[in-house]
């Protein structure tokens, strides 16, 4: 699971090595060893200085369109993370012991005025199955939100029986 803070260190490391490599822009070195293979160093042995040839790196350097780009794409990300980070603080403040029994949710139970009237009842329950549709997870779980805006009405086929969809 990455988090806020690993977001953070990234964030910060890729601005350390895109500036190291500004930096330091040492030259580049390219020559071929006695075993016939390409070397590249910015450090040449002694026996290999006559057929090493200087490297051009300025293809590499980072322009300063591409710099400020790359800035404001790091400020935006790191606004992202600090966004991302606060609602997940705030999500877990609210799911604490005391909050959730604060907004535990509320439940209209079939009893009373409810459950005299089975087709008022059917109609709030399916009005409710409708209103929490949204927030259901591919767990089961619900999302935050879910009791704030959805009442919890309980379902009338113990008292009422099975609604019949059909006219006989």
């Amino acid at each position: 699971m990455i988090t806020y803070t690993h977001l953070r260190s990234c964030f910060c490391v890729a601005g350390l090595a895109l500036f190291a490599l500004q930096a330091s822009a040492a030259p580049i070195y390219r020559w071929v060893d006695e075993n016939g293979r390409t070397q590249m160093s910015d450090t040449v042995p002694e026996k290999y200085r006559k057929s090493a040839k200087r490297t051009d790196t300025e293809q590499f350097g980072v322009s300063p369109e591409a710099r400020k780009l790359a800035e404001e794409r790091s400020a935006k990300e790191r606004a992202l993370a600090d966004q991302l980070a606060s609602r997940r603080k705030n999500e877990e403040a609210s799911s604490s012991p005391a909050a959730s029994a604060a907004s535990a949710p509320k439940s209209r139970s079939p009893n009373g005025a409810n459950s005299s009237d089975c087709a008022t009842w059917r109609r709030m329950y399916r009005d409710s199955q409708a209103c929490f549709a949204p927030y259901h997870n591919a767990d089961g779980s619900l999302k935050p939100g879910a009791h704030e805006n959805c009442t919890e009405v309980g379902n009338p086929e113990a008292k009422c029986g099975v609604e019949s969809w059909y006219q006989q």
